[in-house]
């Protein structure tokens, strides 16, 4: 089992607020584009920070971390790994609510259970931007098919004017009880009502429109906010906005990756923006003042002293991508470019032939 903990560096009674510092400073030291970042190291960050920024699912992740006060579900991993599950009588998805029923917290496992049965599917979208877009906060509009709550029975599955009426195989409870020998001893456990697929009612005459779902499904238009400093391969979590349960059941949480396109002058490195500058050799030679356009439209001057060479970068503080979730931004890096003419006038080959005469 992970240390979520220990691989955002807090300690496991970490504020928000820690938890969301440690991920940023993290996020940005070891983002793939970045010099020393590391892909894979920014998955498992980016992993942690989505169960360690949700109350919900961190409460579960503790949990099972500490085992439920006597289980110690940090080796479970391992045991499994090195058992075959068949051998005692159970299927693999079983093994999770087999533990907790067997150690004493079960009432708490078949609760929650039961919430996840109705609750709806998380989604997970691209969406594509600029570098340009990047700068400053936007608000886009994406399009998505997701489940919605059914029009004709705002919900309840069932046909309006009729009746919903407790399930007879499960008796309103939601769930059977089942009764398997083991490799533990006798267990008794309890799973989801096939009849009533853990709602512990059933309509008694289905919805026309959903077929008793309580839920279709439809195409929506979502319009979502997208703060400044954003990167490729972050992922935003839009809490609510994924598929609605079964039966107003509550609703999963839309995931939004980033993919930041390419851009043809500019490119990124972190909150860094890099950039090759073309100069005249008399430029370069002499000195002189550049005029640069930023990615954001700004006019920056530039003043190169007598003698720049060409690869020589200039740094410009606080004009590169702004800091994603905090103020400031990056850094601009001009790289010079010293552009030398493969054709020449005749009067500017004399003047070069001079030049050389004069030891240049």
């Amino acid at each position: 089992m992970k240390d979520y903990y220990k691989i955002l560096g807090v300690s496991p009674d970490a504020s928000e607020e820690e938890i969301k510092k440690a991920y940023r400073k993290l996020a940005h030291k070891y983002h793939p584009d970045k010099k020393g970042g590391s892909e894979e190291k920014f998955k498992e960050i980016n992993e942690a920070y989505q169960v360690l920024s949700d109350k919900e699912k961190r409460a579960r992740y503790d949990m099972a971390r500490k085992g439920g006060g006597n289980i110690p579900f940090g080796d479970f991993e391992t045991f499994w790994k090195d058992y075959d599950a068949s051998s005692f009588g159970f299927d693999i998805p079983d093994i999770e609510e087999l533990f907790s029923d067997f150690f004493g917290f079960g009432g708490f496992g078949r609760r929650k259970r039961k919430e996840s049965i109705r609750r709806g599917s998380d989604l997970e979208v691209e969406l594509r931007m600029d570098l340009e877009e990047v700068m400053k906060d936007q608000k886009k509009t994406i399009r998505i098919y997701r489940y919605v709550t059914c029009p004709r029975c705002q919900g309840t599955g069932a046909e309006p004017g009729t009746n919903i009426k407790e399930c007879y195989t499960c008796r309103g409870k939601g769930e059977v009880q089942q009764i398997k020998n083991t490799f533990f001893g006798t267990i008794t456990r309890y799973t989801v009502c096939p009849t009533c697929k853990g709602e512990g009612y059933i309509p008694e005459k289905p919805c026309n429109v959903c077929k008793g779902e309580g839920r279709i499904q439809e195409r929506q238009e979502i319009v979502i906010d997208i703060p400044a400093g954003v990167d490729s391969g972050q992922i935003l979590k839009l809490k609510g906005l994924g598929d609605v349960g079964r039966k107003k059941g509550p609703a999963g949480d839309l995931y939004v990756k980033i993919i930041i396109n390419p851009h043809p002058v500019f490119k990124r490195k972190g909150d860094d923006l890099y950039i090759n500058v073309p100069v005249r050799f008399s430029q370069a030679i002499l000195g002189d003042k550049l005029n640069i356009r930023n990615i954001d439209g700004e006019n920056i001057e530039l003043k190169i002293p007598a003698g720049t060479r060409a690869g020589e970068v200039f740094r410009i503080k606080n004009k590169g991508v702004p800091h994603f979730g905090s103020y400031g931004r990056g850094d601009l890096y001009v790289k010079i470019d010293v552009q030398i003419p493969k054709r020449l006038t005749k009067k500017q080959k004399e003047l070069i032939k001079k030049l050389q005469a004069e030891g240049l």
